[in-house]
């Protein structure tokens, strides 16, 4: 049985059968990110010179304005400061962790323009299917949203299981009904797929189903998770 391919938006690789889940995502590229990068400090585009070859001007342009200490680097908080949500939240500090970290080539803890433009079109494509999930456009997604997508995405879980990952990745509110906004999303997705790949290394029959002794389960959490 064939393993699916790399799960993330961006891959580049066809769906894949088997018995895992996250296959890619995407098609061409859509639109750009939830919560663009701010201005220029006039209120007008930012400045953006001459861009490094093979970033995207636009991209070169954000990523000026967001490097904030002029560093040539962007750090967690000038991310946070640059990307909202759809209720104009500032992306949480763990997502935008998790996306520095996906995208630093120099194990630094920041990302140069490279990785910055690399970064703003894997956001283009998470926007692109939290939109596309985001059936009733309220700019959120709800409990039966959030299991449809898994359904679509090939994961099989249980409405427990998507309840458990709502009341956890929810922000915290008095709506009786809550819902999760891109950040969360794009959460949830990254580390399911990090631990798919981290559990089907131990499934050497390729099943679906895998024996773990606890110190197993304890380095796969802390490996992909922590």
């Amino acid at each position: 049985m064939a393993y699916p391919g790399q799960g993330y938006p961006g891959a580049g690789q066809p769906p894949p059968v088997g018995p895992y889940p996250g296959g890619p995502y995407g098609g061409g590229p859509p639109p750009g990110p939830y919560g663009q990068p701010p201005p220029g400090p006039y209120g007008g585009p930012a400045p953006g010179g001459n861009a490094p070859p093979g970033v995207d001007p636009e991209a070169f342009s954000w990523f000026q304005t967001v490097d904030t200490d002029h560093s040539g680097f962007i750090s967690v908080k000038e991310l946070k400061q640059a990307l909202v949500n759809n209720n104009w939240s500032s992306f949480n500090d763990e997502t935008c962790l998790l996306m520095i970290n996906m995208f630093d080539r120099t194990r630094s803890g920041r990302i140069d323009v490279y990785g910055f433009s690399a970064l703003l079109r894997f956001i283009q494509q998470w926007r692109s299917l939290f939109q596309q999930y985001d059936r009733d456009h309220s700019g959120s997604i709800s409990f039966s949203e959030l299991q449809q997508a898994f359904s679509q995405m090939g994961y099989h879980l249980s409405p427990q299981f998507c309840q458990l990952l709502l009341a956890r990745y929810s922000q915290r509110s008095p709506d009786p009904n809550p819902s999760i906004q891109l950040d969360r999303f794009i959460h949830i997705c990254m580390q399911l797929q990090s631990l798919t790949d981290a559990f089907r290394e131990k499934d050497a029959a390729m099943a679906g189903t895998a024996r773990l002794s606890y110190e197993d389960f304890l380095t796969m959490v802390v490996t992909r998770l922590l």
